[in-house]
C-alpha cells in the first residue's frame, strides 16, 4: 500500500479527503497527526511530511503532496475516483471547481473562524475573545449559510445536481465545524438540512466514522449546558 494520509479528524479538509478514500475504496495507510499535541510542529514532520506543519498530507511512495484540492486533482488522475465526484469532462469539472474556489473564501473561511474565535481559542489557549469579533464571524458565517441554500443548492439534489460531488464532501465537512462551539447550521435553513441528511446518508458508514470525535465534542458540550 503506497498511499499514506496525514491526517487528524478535527480538521475539515482531512476528513473529506478520509471519507472519499474510504468510500470510493482507494486504499491508503492512516497516518494519525495529532494537532492538539503538536505533532505536526516537530522537525521531523516538517523535514518528512510537510514542510507547511499542516494536514491533511499525502505521500504516494516517494511523491509529497500538501493542500486537499490539489489532493483530490492528483487522486482523480491517478487513483480513478468515480466521474460524479470529481469529473474528468472540462465543463463538469468546471463546476465542480467553481464551487472549491467559493467555498475557501466563503464557507471555509468564515466557518473555521467562528469555530476558532468562540471555540478553540478559548479552550486551548486561554484567551478572552473580543464579543465583536466573535459577532462578526457568526453574522459572516450565517450569511455563507444561507448562501449554500439560495445559491448553491436551490431545488437540487446535491450541489451539482441530482449526485453527489466533492464538493458536497468539502462542504459539509466545514459546515460540521461550527457543531463543536454550540452553532446548529440546520437550525431555521430546511434546504441545508435537507441536504445534509441526504450527502450524511450517501457517504455513510464512514461519514459518521469521521465525525466521531466532532459528535464527542459536541455532546460533551451539550452535557455541560
Amino acid at each position: 500500500m503506497s498511499l499514506k494520509l496525514y491526517f487528524d479528524l478535527m480538521s475539515q479538509p482531512s476528513r473529506a479527503l478520509f471519507i472519499m478514500l474510504k468510500k470510493y475504496n482507494i486504499p491508503f495507510q492512516e497516518c494519525l497527526v495529532n494537532l492538539g499535541k503538536g505533532e505536526h510542529m516537530t522537525d521531523e514532520y516538517s523535514n518528512e511530511v510537510s514542510r507547511f506543519q499542516k494536514v491533511p498530507v499525502i505521500k504516494d511512495g516517494d511523491f509529497i503532496l500538501t493542500e486537499s484540492i490539489a489532493i483530490l486533482r492528483y487522486l482523480q488522475r491517478e487513483k480513478g475516483l468515480p466521474e460524479h465526484i470529481y469529473p474528468s469532462t472540462s465543463k463538469e469539472q468546471a463546476r465542480v471547481d467553481e464551487f472549491l474556489e467559493w467555498q475557501h473564501n466563503n464557507l471555509r473561511l468564515f466557518c473555521a473562524s467562528y469555530f476558532q474565535f468562540k471555540f478553540l481559542l478559548p479552550r486551548t489557549g486561554g484567551i478572552q475573545m473580543d464579543e465583536g469579533i466573535v459577532n462578526l464571524y457568526t453574522t459572516k458565517m450565517e450569511e455563507t449559510l444561507d448562501n449554500m441554500e439560495k445559491l448553491w443548492i436551490q431545488n437540487k439534489a446535491f450541489i451539482n445536481g441530482d449526485k453527489i460531488s466533492a464538493a458536497d464532501i468539502w462542504a459539509i465537512c466545514e459546515i460540521e465545524q461550527p457543531r463543536m462551539a454550540g452553532y446548529n447550521p440546520r437550525e431555521g435553513r430546511p434546504i441545508l438540512n435537507a441536504w445534509m441528511d441526504r450527502v450524511q446518508a450517501t457517504l455513510n458508514p464512514y461519514f459518521d466514522e469521521a465525525h466521531k470525535i466532532v459528535n464527542k465534542i459536541v455532546s460533551k458540550s451539550k452535557a455541560k449546558l
